[in-house]
């Protein structure tokens, strides 16, 4: 086991670079958490706020999610029960119309807080031909406006129980993707489509992504918290360090307004 205690920085244009002289092919998979990795910020926190600001939640749903989100940041409630707590809010509502939300509020709200280096490293990645999968622990309404936007077609997330109207039941479709059992799908995801998992990536923030970054050949920490950090620094996991710019350059929002033409059509 490695006992190196010092972090190694890489450069996004390190990164790319690494990325275009590496071998090409579908046998490399490049994996990417959403909230904290592509994004700045945490997606739930956009749709938390738009039923705050329509109104739709009761200051009974705005106590709990905030003592929620308390008691998870400090380890006392675990990632399951908050996720549940989240889908029991919205029981009874339609997909349709959620799936609809999860499109307007990434427009309006979440487009705006990609990191432009991290979309530039899902292209280079793309442009070798990687398999490129977002393995996420944000819902499907947070998470597949994301992935539809930078082209990514294999999206690990979670997902409301519906019922047969298509209504929500108030509960996660199991296994709940988290920790370790994110660190399974990625597994079985490799396994069912013949992807090298030593060969291949994961970028990721957050300290319950330790086990996916440990199965793949190429960690790669990116603004990682506390626990994380620590871990790259006994690996020895080189770690990229991003600063958001809200200014995005022209070209991300020539992408946005193609983006927006594609779902109309």
């Amino acid at each position: 086991m490695a006992t190196s205690t010092k972090v190694t920085r890489l450069s996004p244009a390190d990164a790319i670079a690494e990325i275009r002289a590496g071998a090409p092919g579908p046998a490399i998979g490049a994996f990417f958490d959403l909230d904290g990795t592509l994004v700045d910020g945490f997606t739930a926190a956009v749709h938390v706020g738009d039923r705050i600001r329509r109104r739709q939640a009761g200051i009974g749903e705005v106590l709990g999610v905030f003592d929620a989100a308390l008691r998870y940041r400090f380890g006392r409630l675990e990632f399951e029960r908050l996720i549940v707590r989240a889908a029991g809010y919205l029981r009874g509502e339609s997909i349709g119309d959620l799936d609809e939300l999860g499109e307007r509020l990434f427009v309006e709200r979440v487009a705006s807080r990609l990191y432009a280096h991290m979309h530039d490293i899902v292209q280079a990645h793309q442009q070798r031909g990687h398999t490129v999968v977002m393995s996420s622990s944000a819902l499907s309404i947070q998470a597949l406006p994301v992935a539809r936007f930078l082209g990514i077609t294999n999206v690990q997330c979670n997902r409301f129980e519906l019922d047969e109207h298509g209504r929500l039941t108030g509960g996660i479709v199991k296994p709940i993707v988290w920790g370790a059992t994110k660190a399974d799908a990625v597994r079985q995801f490799c396994a069912a489509n013949d992807v090298a998992v030593q060969r291949s990536y994961f970028y990721a923030d957050g300290d319950e992504d330790a086990p996916s970054m440990s199965l793949v050949g190429y960690p790669r920490p990116v603004n990682p918290r506390s626990g994380l950090a620590a871990a790259a620094a006994v690996h020895g996991w080189p770690v990229m360090w991003l600063v958001s710019d809200r200014r995005r350059p022209m070209r991300t929002l020539r992408h946005l307004a193609n983006h927006v033409r594609r779902e109309r059509d």
